[in-house]
């Protein structure tokens, strides 16, 4: 496409899910839309899928389930015969050893070993004995239901890498939200009585322990969709993407509609269009705005945490047959391996390579972040060897992807910053729509993040906003108890969702909020 001033009926910032369902929904009602992209290569955002010499890389690991019938409808309209049903497994690797995931209070104790496991049961028994009154920390309430012993091998070491910050000062609520059936006494009491064949049942101490034992995966990756949504979208002719294309302004017309800027490597492009959808993160939205918001400072105080994967080719058998493993291990600075293999057979083209994906959560312009490839690469190479999963010599070659901006970080003050500037952006501009994860700062799944953009849709369809497209379930995700930090009343939706569309806005996951100063000294 030339470069120059053009116009459009919706200009939509970021080839992510959230931007693509939104254009690919638009252009079959007859809109043009123009799209733009800041990555040279690939759509899809997180859910992309990077290759390498044929192998291809899935950037997290992306499973497709909704409840939401309409969200599964559209999925299987992008992409009719390319997805395969594939088994859902994931363990804890510790010492050399699996552990289930959800954890099994018994057999946790039985991997450990006769010394280690006793030290654990003092450990719980001394909690349970002189417990902590005063709980408000995550680690104040995982000591106090398992003991300091089973904290610190099974909850400390993994919630501290994936979110950057000590259990001391997350909050107890989320603890109690996302550990739950495991019951430690029980394991015991269960293990004595199968010992004296007292029971015959296979229960562990966990009485729920239901996982969704499949899945369903786009054969080549979670990219295969996207860049199907994308194909689909500009075959209507109404459509176009442009790639390597970043936000430089998003400028408000004066008479409701807006004109953005872009850049890319030949130069700027003018796009005019009467609706503006963004997915780009709140804050990088806000410093790009025009006329500035008075909300941008409360923008700029949003965070993020990021991560990078390092790809390893392997000359060798499957490493295990997971889909992915959770590494609970100190002394290794890893958080997870994928298994590409075990996500589809077609993500890993040679049958005598294994290939994974060991997964480091940082910050972006952290040192493992600003670490050049071919020390990732060598990092990788010697944690893997280090945890006794392969020799270093079996490496046959690697790559990097880093995702900046991957999980929208909850602190104490994120839900009133994130309520003032969409309060401030809904009452001044009412043609400006904010969708998916970083576009509303909302740590979800794609399934939510495409019914955002499916509500967006149907906003822009009718000519006003008929659907709140915030309207997520609060039960599902995490909110501090009490009055403190109450957000102001926001514009009532007007139309409820349907029970299908709020089947996928629930979906939205539990994250960490950080306990406020005042709150952890109270507890000293």
């Amino acid at each position: 496409m030339s470069l120059g001033d053009h116009s459009t009926d919706v200009a939509i910032i970021g080839a992510g899910p959230a931007g693509l369902t939104a254009a690919y929904l638009l252009s079959k009602s007859g809109y043009k839309v123009t799209v733009i992209e800041k990555d040279d290569h690939y759509v899809g955002g997180i859910s992309r899928t990077v290759e390498h010499n044929g192998f291809r890389f899935d950037i997290g690991g992306h499973r497709f389930f909704s409840k939401s019938k309409e969200v599964v409808d559209l999925w299987n309209e992008i992409l009719p015969d390319d997805f395969i049903q594939r088994p859902r497994m994931s363990r804890i690797y510790y010492e050399g050893k699996f552990y289930s995931y959800p954890l099994r209070a018994f057999e946790a104790l039985w991997n450990l070993g006769i010394v280690r496991s006793t030290l654990c049961m003092v450990s719980f028994a001394k909690a349970k004995a002189f417990p902590n009154k005063r709980v408000k920390s995550f680690e104040d309430w995982t000591v106090n239901q398992f003991g300091q012993k089973l904290y610190s091998i099974f909850f400390k070491t993994y919630t501290e890498k994936v979110w950057g910050m000590p259990c001391d000062e997350m909050s107890a609520d989320w603890a109690a939200q996302r550990i739950k059936g495991l019951s430690l006494w029980g394991a015991v009491v269960d293990g004595l009585k199968r010992s004296l064949g007292l029971n015959k049942k296979p229960n562990d101490g966990q009485e729920v322990k239901t996982l969704l034992e499949t899945f369903r995966y786009p054969r080549q990756g979670p990219g295969m969709m996207w860049d199907a949504a994308r194909d689909k979208m500009v075959a209507t002719g109404k459509g176009e993407v442009l790639m390597g294309h970043a936000l430089k302004q998003l400028a408000s017309d004066g008479e409701g509609g807006w004109r953005m800027t872009a850049t890319g490597e030949g130069g700027e492009v003018t796009i005019r269009a009467r609706h503006a959808i963004s997915s780009a993160p709140m804050r990088e939205l806000a410093a790009r705005l025009h006329p500035l918001p008075a909300t941008s400072l409360n923008a700029k105080e949003l965070r993020y945490r990021d991560f990078l994967t390092v790809a390893l080719k392997i000359k060798a058998d499957d490493l295990f047959p997971d889909n992915w493993i959770y590494i609970h291990d100190s002394k290794v600075k890893v958080g997870r391996i994928q298994n590409f293999r075990s996500w589809s057979p077609e993500m890993v083209p040679d049958e005598s390579v294994a290939c994974v994906g060991l997964e480091y959560f940082c910050f972006e312009g952290d040192g493992l972040w600003s670490s050049s490839d071919a020390d990732l690469i060598d990092l990788a190479t010697r944690e893997l060897a280090q945890l006794g999963l392969v020799s270093a010599e079996q490496v046959i070659g690697g790559a990097v992807v880093r995702q900046e901006k991957a999980y929208p970080v909850y602190d104490e003050d994120y839900a009133h910053h994130v309520a003032a500037m969409r309060g401030e952006l809904e009452e001044r501009f009412p043609t400006l729509h904010l969708v998916g994860r970083n576009g509303m700062h909302r740590y979800n799944n794609q399934d939510h993040a495409m019914m955002t953009a499916m509500l967006t849709v149907e906003n822009i369809l009718a000519g006003s906003r008929v659907y709140d497209t915030w309207c997520v379930n609060e039960d599902a995700e995490y909110h501090e108890a009490g009055d403190e930090g109450e957000q102001a009343k926001l514009p009532e939706t007007r139309r409820e969702p349907s029970e299908d569309q709020a089947a996928a806005l629930a979906s939205v996951r539990e994250v960490p909020e950080r306990i406020a100063p005042a709150k952890r000294r109270d507890a000293a």
